[in-house]
């Protein structure tokens, strides 16, 4: 476990998966959620894929791939690269296995980075390739609610009316857009809120989640600018976290059956091309 402190904050990091898995400031108090029974990850990292390809099937030049929900990063060792006091950088690259599900060379950087209350996680996607590589990223981070309870808001910077995509209990969705449930851009949040799974806004309506107590009070901040961000904690078991997901990626509409270049959301790199992209969280 990677460790770095400042004067307000302290975060650990695994190796494997370059999961952030503690967020603490400097009275001691925890932020991210801590695994156990209701779910067991902190904050994985999504790559290659975000959320599902159909039946963890996909197909690239008429070939058939398999990859779980998720992707292969978050169950998979990095090495460190670099750090500081403030600062480390973890680092995954192309190896047999990862041919043999993901048919494409590239190095995949994870930096975490403390500033003030503020940590900066940044994403980095290589192309080592001689081809065209195609591939979505994203954010899964779980923070505890304030009060032990699934109870409490997200204030949205958009006041405006929204859209979400219409999904489903079992994590897909339908490119189709539907109403956010949400007035004045405060998401009141419980157990039923997240009936269909996540709740999934996209085409950049939002670039913040500020994450409040019953009185108002925040507890955590969440800047991005991906183009999805998704709020998601596990429907019928009453679990004191939400999740505030940055993506660059979709799953799979119902029914897709393409090419994994020709999904909904997916980004390409040329040869010697690099991708880079952050959030920040701001503890409170």
């Amino acid at each position: 476990m990677i460790e770095l402190k400042n004067e307000q904050l302290t975060i650990k990091v695994a190796e494997m998966g370059a999961e952030l898995q503690s967020v603490k400031d400097n009275e001691g108090r925890e932020y991210m959620w801590q695994a156990g029974e209701k779910w067991p990850r902190h904050s994985p990292i999504l790559f290659p894929i975000v959320c599902s390809v159909n039946n963890d099937t996909y197909v690239v030049d008429g070939k058939e791939y398999h990859l779980p929900r998720h992707g292969f990063a978050r169950d998979t060792e990095f090495t460190v690269v670099s750090q500081s006091d403030e600062k480390v950088t973890l680092a995954l690259h192309d190896s047999e296995d990862t041919l043999k599900v993901y048919p494409y060379r590239f190095n995949l950087a994870i930096s975490y980075r403390l500033e003030g209350n503020k940590v900066h996680v940044i994403w980095h996607v290589e192309n080592t390739d001689m081809q065209e590589i195609h591939f979505q990223i994203g954010g899964h981070p779980a923070f505890n609610v304030p009060g032990g309870k699934l109870e409490g808001m997200i204030k949205l910077d958009n006041e405006e009316p929204m859209d979400s995509l219409k999904s489903y209990a079992d994590g897909s969705n339908d490119m189709v857009e539907i109403p956010l449930e949400a007035d004045m851009g405060i998401l009141e949040l419980s157990d039923n809120f997240f009936r269909n799974d996540s709740v999934k806004i996209h085409k950049c309506q939002t670039h913040r989640a500020m994450l409040m107590d019953t009185n108002g009070e925040p507890a955590v901040t969440v800047d991005y600018k991906t183009p999805v961000i998704a709020f998601w904690s596990p429907y019928g078991k009453q679990a004191p976290f939400v999740c505030i997901e940055p993506w660059y990626g979709l799953g799979d509409p119902r029914g897709f059956k393409g090419e994994f270049k020709d999904k909904p959301l997916m980004n390409h790199l040329l040869p010697g091309a690099s991708f880079m992209s952050r959030y920040t969280i701001t503890i409170g």
